[in-house]
């Protein structure tokens, strides 16, 4: 009567070991979920700053569909465009050739 106390007792905390194993460290346990809560806030940052720049895009859009000053400022920018009336000075910095 005492080995099958014994072989329950066995059995028992083996389940026992194994519902413990897959809590802490399977998959879909506590350890796989900080590491995806983890994740999450990474993507986060990268989704706010990207947000960020989208909105300064956006912005910058506007202001090229609503007024000539952003055009112009670009292609001056872009292109060394002078207008007429301006001089044209070119700054070099000692010692640079």
């Amino acid at each position: 009567m005492r080995h099958p106390r014994r072989l329950v007792t066995v059995v028992l905390a083996l389940m026992l070991v194994a519902l413990q194993w897959r809590l802490w460290v399977a998959e879909g346990g506590i350890s796989h979920t900080l590491a995806l809560q983890t994740q999450v806030k990474v993507v986060a940052s990268e989704l706010e700053q990207l947000s960020l720049r989208n909105a300064q895009l956006a912005a910058e859009v506007q202001d090229l569909d609503t007024g000539s000053q952003a055009i112009e400022g670009r292609a001056r920018n872009a292109l060394g465009m002078i207008a007429n009336g301006e001089t044209f000075y070119l700054v070099v910095a000692p010692g640079a050739e």
